[in-house]
């Protein structure tokens, strides 16, 4: 894989956990609402295009879906019934990514759809495309369930929350978007290596 087919990669899952990152931004006790509203909007419009030729991937619907139930919450439900929800927005946010990228690996690997649009189709089915694609949903999913035990500490102590809400998994985030630039290509340099080709 290329580096410029490795960028389009990482590109591509850009767009798909923007909606959750808009989220993560604006969540707090009194904008979670808007959040939410700001969560659904993006997440319709970045996906428009994949929506209209019939692609729907896992993590597009699911946040289409999770951002619709919370700005239904948020019209229907009065403001004493969603405390617990002002509360917890960013590891519940943080939480269904996790269970969605993990949850997938039961059927496809969430980064395999995203792979599929810049490698060939005879590479679908090859092994070291199926593995790779675990990896980085293992990895994907590690972040988003570390980021939402780190919301939760953040929740439950009264210092360091800028540690737990945005600069360890910020940090995390760049880490799991290097790991998915540079995995593929050394996977494949290995694979390549093995079989004594140039």
């Amino acid at each position: 894989m290329t580096q410029a087919k490795s960028g389009r990669r990482t590109g591509n899952l850009f767009f798909a956990f923007a909606p959750w990152i808009i989220f993560d931004i604006i969540a707090g006790p009194s904008t979670w609402e808007y959040a939410a509203l700001a969560g659904l909007v993006a997440a319709v419009v970045l996906n428009l295009p994949d929506i209209r030729r019939g692609s729907f991937k896992v993590l597009e619907i699911a946040g289409i879906a999770f951002f619709a139930v919370l700005s239904v919450l948020a019209l229907f439900l009065d403001r004493q019934d969603l405390l617990w929800l002002e509360r917890y927005a960013q590891v519940l946010s943080s939480g269904v990514i996790a269970v969605v990228a993990l949850g997938s690996l039961a059927f496809v690997p969430f980064t395999e759809q995203y792979a599929r649009e810049t490698t060939p189709r005879e590479v679908w089915g090859s092994p070291v495309f199926r593995h790779v694609n675990r990896v980085l949903t293992l990895v994907w999913g590690g972040v988003f369930v570390a980021t939402a035990l780190l919301g939760l500490l953040a929740v439950h102590t009264s210092s360091g929350s800028d540690w737990y809400n945005w600069i360890i998994p910020v940090v995390l985030l760049v880490l799991a978007v290097r790991f998915t630039e540079r995995y593929p290509e050394q996977v494949r340099e290995r694979s390549l290596a093995a079989r004594g080709a140039p």
